[in-house]
């Protein structure tokens, strides 16, 4: 038995792959053909996402990013270890539920019945929409985060399964709700553990390691007014020779632009070992690895 294959409707919003790219590129998104293609074919296939590779690459940037290009409301799931779907799909307003029965006894000598009132109570009135579910009822488009997706057990995962192929949710008290349009939904994974073959069938793949030194320096430039290309080159070059030592948890790109910041607003043109010193702890976050990074810095500056 195959997947249900649900076809996108009405007006696509990327061209080309290029054109993509190039709109990345003005919300200050530096994609390659790699990245650019994907987001391009998960709108014309209707097919989400899923975006692994270390934490800091930039999986949750590009989903925010494809909606601002695209002008699309972001609906964010965040992912954690207890998730169910109360939380990621809907739940009913028990108090409200409580309030109209508590109602409905002051008012029994009209007749109505227990069926009635529970009706009632199981109706769109009650119900309290997560972020799944309003990603499946928007009537506007909508990017649809569902961010670290490997934190939730394997039982929530499979709450992930109808939405991802069918785009729709069923609601056992209310019938099945399917998607007034197809959001584009993107999936991240930090690889904390596997996902099941069933998620990854749904999804197009897209991995994001760190980027080359060209790209990252790009980003920086970008990113940081003011930085002299200069510095920029200086900064790549040191975060590139830290992510090969060993340590607790590499720099990530977000850390770099952090640095970068820290850099310009202490008025450091070019980075002497005492001025990376003092500073890396915005680079890492682990005491060890300040240390560890310290020494090699100091064994390259030759002190």
């Amino acid at each position: 038995m195959t997947d249900k294959v649900v076809q996108p409707t009405g007006q696509f919003r990327f061209e080309s792959v290029p054109a993509v790219r190039e709109s990345l590129r003005s919300v200050d998104y530096l994609a390659d053909e790699g990245i650019s293609g994907v987001v391009y074919l998960a709108e014309r296939l209707g097919k989400p996402v899923l975006i692994e590779g270390p934490a800091g690459t930039g999986k949750t940037e590009l989903a925010k990013s494809v909606a601002r290009m695209t002008n699309s409301r972001l609906i964010r799931l965040q992912c954690y270890e207890g998730l169910d779907e109360s939380k990621a799909l809907y739940e009913w307003n028990y108090k409200k539920q409580l309030l109209r029965i508590q109602a409905q006894r002051v008012v029994e000598e009209s007749g109505t019945t227990w069926t009635d009132i529970e009706e009632d109570i199981f109706s769109e009135e009650f119900l309290l929409t997560r972020p799944l579910l309003e990603a499946i009822r928007a009537d506007e488009p909508v990017v649809l985060l569902i961010d670290e997706v490997d934190r939730v057990e394997v039982e929530t995962e499979a709450l992930l399964l109808e939405i991802l192929s069918d785009y729709q949710v069923s609601i056992p008290e209310l019938g099945t709700v399917t998607a007034n349009q197809i959001p584009l939904v993107f999936l991240t994974s930090n690889n904390t553990r596997e996902l099941s073959e069933a998620l990854k069938r749904r999804c197009l793949y897209l991995h994001l390691d760190y980027p080359d030194l060209e790209r990252e320096k790009e980003i920086v430039l970008t990113r940081v007014p003011d930085i002299r290309d200069s510095l920029a080159d200086q900064i790549v070059r040191i975060v590139r020779s830290l992510r090969t030592l060993e340590l607790k948890k590499h720099p990530s790109v977000s850390e770099t632009l952090d640095w970068a910041r820290t850099l310009v607003l202490l008025g450091v043109d070019s980075i002497g070992a005492e001025d990376a010193t003092a500073t890396l702890h915005i680079l890492l976050k682990y005491q060890s690895d300040i240390q560890k990074a310290a020494k090699e810095l100091s064994v390259a500056s030759g002190a």
